[in-house]
């Protein structure tokens, strides 16, 4: 018997791996996503640490396992570990979900930009076109969401990390897509800016980013990648006082990425709003 996966005959089976990973949603918005369509499936969580996602895919194939989303630790290790890569995630050097083919081919996908993008524009009306553009952070969630916000043409994308050399790997990964800058806090340009994306794990502990207040300004949108029940994090409350004209967290980029996987999964696209409302 398998370490990660025994999976007796039924609906077909899908899941969501990552550590820790009791407190993820996605079954809820998979299984949500099914009933809109009659599609009977089965989705749970599964407790994958790192440094173990090579043998563990290789259970869920053994096992029959169609469809596999991928949260932190693995988003890299997936990468490496399975067969084929599409573009997104070729070029990201993560993946964020899986399908296994007829054949039983892994084949690796990176949809985070497209659930933030979406998010953005769709759930929040907010269009990217020609704006100034601030992303926190340079690790995984930044880079994951790079590609995607470059298609919407922004004016500007400015990235700022601690370390000035992490964002500048990033420019150097993606600027043949368009135009991006690196930064440390100390170097970065006087705001305001438009839209400033936190792609950090700071919410997680409740620190905050050390900016400026000059970053902020009377029509700045800012958005946590990180979610909560009640949409509140320390950076969104931070940016509540400095004046921003609307805060959003993550939840809804987490629906529509999820959308994405189970459009790519089932072949048709679920209503998120519905989803988003129930999940609050």
């Amino acid at each position: 018997m398998g370490k990660w996966f025994q999976i007796p005959p039924g609906d077909p089976y899908y899941c969501v791996v990552g550590s820790p990973i009791a407190h993820s949603k996605s079954p809820d918005i998979h299984l949500a996503f099914g009933k809109q369509f009659g599609i009977a499936l089965r989705y749970q969580r599964v407790d994958v640490p790192a440094n173990c996602f090579a043998n563990a895919v290789t259970e869920f194939v053994l096992e029959g396992g169609r469809g596999m989303s991928i949260t932190v630790p693995l988003k890299e290790e997936a990468h490496v570990a399975l067969a084929k890569l599409k573009p997104r995630a070729a070029l990201t050097g993560a993946v964020n979900m899986m399908t296994v083919n007829s054949d039983g081919v892994t084949i690796g996908d990176n949809v985070d930009g497209i659930g933030l993008v979406r998010d953005l524009t769709r759930n929040h009306g907010l269009s990217l076109i020609g704006k100034r553009i601030l992303l926190l952070g340079a690790g995984g969630a930044a880079r994951g969401v790079i590609p995607s916000l470059l298609e919407e043409n922004p004016g500007e994308l400015n990235i700022v990390n601690r370390t000035l050399t992490k964002a500048e790997d990033l420019v150097s990964r993606f600027s043949s897509l368009g135009s991006l800058e690196a930064f440390d806090y100390e170097s970065l340009p006087n705001g305001p800016y438009d839209i400033v994306i936190n792609a950090t794990s700071l919410s997680l502990s409740g620190e905050l980013p050390p900016l400026g207040a000059t970053t902020i300004g009377s029509l700045t949108s800012c958005y946590d990648m990180m979610y909560t029940i009640d949409g509140r994090t320390r950076f969104l409350e931070w940016c509540r006082d400095h004046g921003a004209v609307a805060c959003y967290d993550g939840l809804g980029m987490l629906v529509e990425q999820a959308a994405k996987s189970f459009s790519i999964w089932h072949g048709v696209e679920p209503d998120t709003t519905s989803v988003i409302a129930t999940l609050r």
